[in-house]
């Protein structure tokens, strides 16, 4: 799974989600793309889901890019512990996903192939999203 090699702090904190993306916005790299339609936070583990979607249908054909990468950490306390003690140890890293962010790309398929594949990454995802093709 997908998470940074080392950072600077451990934790951090949550953030305000607020506006659109104003970067990764048009398809720089493929024909077909993935574009969120809404704010939220996806996880490596859904990165990863959706890539192996992705792979699975196209039969490893064609090219993939993850135009997101996880490198938000949130931490977690375990259940039933009572309040106060700090905050809870590393849990799970995400990517913070803004409106009009390109969240895949694919290129050397079908144009068949690879919408139906991006439609059912999209299903692994927490946001909504959106297919584009290069020609619109």
């Amino acid at each position: 799974m997908l998470m940074p090699r080392k950072q600077k702090y451990r934790k951090q904190f949550r953030g305000t989600m607020k506006g659109n993306a104003t970067r990764g916005l048009t398809l720089a790299f493929g024909d077909y793309g993935l574009s969120s339609t809404e704010t939220g936070w996806v996880s490596s583990k859904q990165i990863e889901a959706a890539r192996r979607t992705i792979a699975h249908y196209t039969q490893r054909g064609g090219r993939t890019w993850i135009r997101i990468f996880p490198d938000k950490p949130v931490s977690k306390k375990p259940p039933e512990v009572r309040m106060g003690g700090g905050k809870g140890d590393l849990h799970e890293f995400v990517a913070v996903v803004k409106p009009g962010r390109m969240l895949f790309e694919m290129s050397g398929v079908s144009s068949e192939i690879a919408l139906q594949a991006l439609k059912l990454a999209a299903y692994k995802l927490p946001v909504k999203t959106k297919i584009i093709t290069k020609g619109v």
